[in-house]
């Protein structure tokens, strides 16, 4: 399933966006992405929905992610889907969860003052 959704995406950078994306849905005013893995993935949506879409990266430092059970694993970790989005996006928001409530509020925060453009 992998290598076929590796394919796809290698044919066509778009298609599982533009599946995610359908005709019924493009009316809706409210859309959540919450799981972009891929520049390409930020890029279509920052294409057909570029007045209203802001990016939100949310993210912890290697030490906070081995504390809360992570392992690094070569060749899934490392790979494109797990990384890919680690530089080449300049984000609207960054917010940090480290553990430290009141930084994790102030990027909310923050997220939220722009929402209410």
């Amino acid at each position: 399933m992998i290598r076929w959704g590796e394919e796809k995406r290698n044919q066509d950078p778009e298609f599982f966006c533009r599946l995610a994306a359908s005709e019924d849905d493009f009316l809706k005013d409210v859309w959540i992405i919450s799981d972009a893995r891929r520049l390409s993935d930020v890029d279509y949506f920052k294409k057909y929905y570029n007045k209203v879409t802001i990016t939100v990266r949310v993210q912890a430092d290697l030490d906070t992610r081995k504390q809360r059970g992570f392992v690094y694993t070569e060749g899934v970790d490392n790979a494109e889907s797990e990384c890919g989005l680690d530089s080449g996006v300049n984000w609207d928001i960054v917010i940090s969860n480290n553990g430290d409530k009141q930084e994790l509020e102030e990027g909310i925060d923050k997220l939220i003052d722009l929402i209410h453009f």
